[in-house]
């Protein structure tokens, strides 16, 4: 397959100027393109809800905002957030790869798992050795069944696990599995460890450091979590939740198929797909079966097709011209 890589359609079209209420004046800003993606860099305290709220003032009312991935609101870091079609997009996002850094507090649990909750000190607790800590956090390492924490996004009949849990009731989660590529141990004097996660779409940070401490006979906690990565989505893109929306570029959509497989077609081809026809292509030997991101010759990314074991494609995600 030929790789292209270039801006989102979108970028074409003529700047869009906003009134806006920004510091009790009136201000008028150019938004060049209206769909796209925000990376976000949350602050604790937050909810990813409160965040997409925000961002949404940013922008004329009843633009398609929504977030890729909650984040607790003790948690910091990226946030990618979604901006007019590039919403149709979220889900490739979501399942990107992601990595976190994090202060595990060992000797403690908490109702939440994280410091947010409340804390109960654990009796007596014997300080593991470096050693003990880093076999302790490898046993976590590969695709394993984890337990999300009671207070969590989660649903349990339609109802958020955590509403759940601060009306004192039975939170019945199951075991769910989970991708973790990595944990590294940076530091460690007790009762704080200093980790660095790479993990799959799902992972709760803080059911390792629950999991970890309960290995160790210790109880353990997230004393602190920021998110330095999603995908291609790195900390130093974030944009602060106070930035100045006129200076705020969005980044191109092509950006959430990132590391997907890509083909170049003529727009006749295109045109076909978006009537709902299938087209016929064969996928490269030993290629697996699984959703590929489409431009046409000018580097214009279109969308995302679904390949067929008939050897054809239809169209997944399609952006109209």
């Amino acid at each position: 397959m030929t790789v292209v890589f270039q801006r989102s359609r979108g970028s074409k079209r003529s700047a869009v100027f906003v009134t806006l209420l920004l510091e009790s004046r009136l201000r008028e800003i150019a938004v060049p393109n209206m769909n796209g993606l925000l990376v976000i860099d949350k602050p604790s305290g937050m909810t990813s809800r409160d965040v997409v709220n925000r961002v949404q003032k940013w922008f004329p009312r009843k633009t398609k905002i929504g977030h890729t991935g909650t984040l607790d609101p003790l948690a910091t870091g990226v946030l990618v957030v979604c901006i007019g079609t590039a919403t149709r997009l979220a889900d490739y996002v979501q399942a990107m790869g992601k990595s976190y850094t994090s202060r595990f507090r060992f000797g403690a649990s908490s109702t939440t798992d994280d410091a947010d909750g409340t804390v109960t000190e654990t009796p007596d607790a014997v300080s593991p050795t470096r050693e003990q800590v880093e076999t302790a956090l490898a046993s976590f390492v590969g695709t394993i069944e984890q337990m999300p924490p009671a207070y969590s996004a989660l649903k349990l009949d339609g109802v958020r696990a955590h509403k759940l849990a601060r009306a004192g009731k039975d939170v019945p989660l199951a075991a769910r599995r989970v991708r973790i590529d990595a944990i590294r141990l940076v530091g460690y004097e007790w009762p704080f460890a200093d980790v660095e996660v790479d993990c799959g779409k799902g992972t709760y940070i803080r059911s390792i450091a629950r999991d970890a401490g309960e290995c160790l006979g210790v109880g353990g906690m997230v004393q602190t979590l920021r998110r330095t990565r999603v995908g291609p989505f790195t900390a130093e893109q974030g944009v602060s939740i106070d930035a100045d929306p006129g200076h705020v570029k969005l980044l191109p959509m092509s950006l959430a198929v990132a590391g997907m497989p890509r083909v170049v077609v003529e727009p006749e081809i295109v045109a076909r797909l978006r009537h709902g026809q299938r087209v016929r292509f064969e996928l490269p030997v030993g290629e697996a079966i699984r959703p590929i991101a489409v431009f046409q010759p000018d580097g214009e990314f279109v969308g995302t097709v679904l390949p067929h074991e008939s050897g054809t494609i239809k169209a997944d995600v399609l952006f109209r011209d």
